[in-house]
């Protein structure tokens, strides 16, 4: 075995996180066969079953469990050190993957960082659209972006944009012939947009706040969707309400095609925060990242 790839090892920590060959194979480049036949020949140099397989899922057995929880940790920290190497190159260059959500990488990520990587060829970013709390070191990315300071020990949050409220908004056509809210809790007798969270699988319940007094309101309606521009669109198009980033709103209220409500109880929140290990060397591009995004 001390012969034997490193990048079994590899392989093994991938398909034993992601409990499937298929989203293994897609996310290590191979194909589904390769990496089967690679695993088996893994057990075989070790001598030890390592994976139980079924037709739908697969799991780690006794012995891979203790292989994971013992081999997962150093192959971070070599491939740390790999990008610790590698950061020593006096020209920026490589990937840089950023976990946010949709909102987030639009209005400020998109917009700053569009024209560094023009002035920067060899940079790639790589954005990936979720709006999970993402452990970002074990699903292997270099930032990720949430709302507020707020991060692990041995986190860096870098605030990069201004603060923003959320707005409550339908159109015209939804709204004709109906009594408009007047307080968070009549947006019950209304239909909404909902927006569902895949930390906990649940509806995302709306939060407002007046004088003080902050409350949580759960809404029904039609549609549910995990992207607020669906959920913009749903309310131009006369689903119900939406309860979407204010500056999203503002040119189609200007516009007449949303109406406001409910604007003395709308939220405010802290800005957009880029978060990133501390505890690791910054690479070049990454640093390139984190220049163009830090809120000025």
């Amino acid at each position: 075995m001390l012969n034997g790839n490193l990048n079994d090892l590899q392989a093994f920590v991938v398909v034993a996180r992601e409990r499937s060959f298929t989203r293994a194979a897609a996310q290590l480049g191979l194909s589904r066969s390769a990496l089967s036949h690679a695993m088996l020949a893994l057990e075989e140099r070790l001598g030890v079953r390592l994976l139980n397989r079924t037709t739908r899922s697969v799991s780690t057995t006794e012995a891979g469990a203790r292989l994971l929880d013992t081999v997962a940790p150093r192959l971070q920290e070599i491939t740390h050190e790999l990008s610790s190497l590698s950061a020593m190159r006096d020209r920026p260059a490589g990937t840089v993957r950023i976990t946010a959500h949709d909102h987030a990488i639009v209005t400020t990520l998109w917009p700053r960082l569009m024209p560094m990587l023009k002035a920067h060829p060899e940079v790639q970013v790589e954005f990936s659209v979720d709006y999970a709390m993402v452990d970002i070191a074990a699903q292997r990315f270099d930032a990720g972006v949430r709302v507020g300071n707020r991060v692990d020990k041995d986190m860096i949050a870098v605030r990069i944009g201004p603060a923003f409220r959320m707005a409550v908004a339908a159109s015209p056509e939804y709204l004709a012939g109906r009594t408009p809210p007047a307080t968070p809790q009549e947006l019950a007798e209304h239909r909404c947009v909902n927006l569902r969270l895949p930390t906990h699988g649940g509806l995302y319940a709306w939060d407002f706040e007046k004088d003080g007094q902050a409350l949580s309101v759960r809404v029904q309606g039609q549609t549910v969707f995990n992207n607020t521009f669906l959920m913009l669109q749903a309310a131009l198009d006369g689903m119900g309400f939406a309860y979407v980033p204010h500056d999203i709103v503002e040119p189609h209220v200007a516009a007449g095609r949303l109406v406001t409500v409910l604007e003395d109880w709308w939220p405010s929140f802290p800005g957009y925060h880029l978060y990133y290990a501390g505890r690791r060397q910054v690479s070049p591009a990454l640093g390139l990242v984190i220049e163009a995004l830090r809120w000025r």
